[in-house]
């Protein structure tokens, strides 16, 4: 295999290829090859969201962030439809990402869930149509992140010439890499296929109501960083095939967040303060090589409380994680359960129920 190609793998693929080596040299080949993905992965993350932040400004550094997720996934990753219904879906997709946060940041409180689930629900019917690939968990990130991170006047206009660029990219690169793919299917296909009875319909209406609730709960109750709880939410309902029971993700949530947070208090505490800096970068680095679920959410635990320490101090900053966590990860245990006997148990065929 050349190793370019093996750049291109994820860590679970390449972990995989490792156990099934004969020999040292074969599995320092592949050992190699992720770690040099992980750097690459990092050092283009830096040079990209510094570039897009130092020209539009530090207040859209999120929208960079997004950006940059979603250049990496949708390279891969397509919206399962024609390329021209998905460059308009592209559009459609950034647009809600960009207009979205900022009206929530400024509607009262009962007008916030209408607002979230339609913009959630337009997000993931546009992008997601196989969760298993990742687009779900993808845009959902983005989407919770902008809100907790939203802008308006000026820095709006600046948002949006951002995303605007940031489609051009990201819309060359669909075009290029997917525009074989699909050809006779339209998104009104998808659109007219959308049934209940389907895993990934429930899943879709799971996702959105649920994320709407809890980040409309974090808002109206004033939570610090609650997007925090939006991003331990979701994580439980993205987990795909649709399941009733989302406890042991639940576990492997709290457990990951909790080691993370651990984790970052001793290395801030250890390190010299002119290197804090490189907790977040290091966090990226080691997300490069997890493949579980508990450490992949531990590392992205670095990035997270190097910004959080900044504004709440370094003990402020860990409490608030685990609080945040916690929460959001026990609201969405407690709606998946009853999002399951009210709704999933009425549609979904029995045998696949759980």
């Amino acid at each position: 295999m050349k190793f370019y190609d093996a750049l291109q793998m994820d860590p679970a693929i390449l972990k995989r290829k490792i156990a099934a080596c004969g020999t040292k040299q074969e599995k320092m080949y592949y050992w190699v090859a992720m770690a040099t993905r992980s750097v690459l992965i990092v050092a283009f993350a830096i040079v990209f969201i510094s570039l897009l932040s130092g020209v539009f400004g530090s207040d859209n550094t999120p929208m960079a962030v997004a950006l940059f997720c979603i250049l990496l996934g949708i390279r891969f990753v397509n919206f399962e439809y024609c390329i021209g219904d998905s460059l308009l879906a592209l559009a459609a997709a950034l647009a809600i990402l960009v207009l979205a946060p900022s009206a929530v940041a400024i509607l009262p409180p009962p007008f916030l869930i209408p607002l979230h689930f339609v913009s959630f629900f337009a997000l993931l019917s546009l992008t997601t149509q196989r969760p298993e690939m990742g687009n779900g968990g993808l845009y959902s990130f983005a989407y919770i992140y902008l809100t907790g991170n939203p802008v308006v006047g000026e820095a709006l206009i600046r948002r949006g010439l951002l995303t605007l660029a940031g489609y051009l990219l990201c819309g060359t690169i669909l075009f290029l890499k997917h525009r074989h793919q699909h050809k006779t299917v339209r998104f009104h296909h998808v659109v007219r296929r959308f049934d209940l009875s389907k895993p990934v319909c429930l899943w879709q209406l799971r996702m959105a109501l649920g994320v709407s609730l809890v980040m409309t709960a974090g808002q109206v109750f004033g939570v610090e960083r609650f997007m925090w709880m939006g991003f331990a939410c979701g994580s439980l309902l993205s987990e795909y095939p649709y399941s009733g029971n989302t406890f042991v993700r639940f576990r492997q949530r709290i457990t990951g967040a909790v080691a993370g947070s651990c984790l970052f208090f001793i290395l801030y505490l250890i390190i010299p303060e002119s290197l804090h800096s490189l907790l977040g970068p290091l966090g990226g680095l080691c997300l490069g090589f997890c493949t579980d679920y508990r450490y992949k959410t531990a590392m992205n635990c670095l990035g997270a409380l190097m910004l959080g320490a900044g504004i709440y101090g370094l003990q402020g900053a860990v409490i608030l994680r685990i609080t945040d966590t916690l929460l959001g990860a026990a609201f969405g245990l407690v709606f998946a359960a009853i999002f399951h006997r009210l709704v999933a148990l009425r549609f979904l065929p029995a045998p696949n129920a759980e």
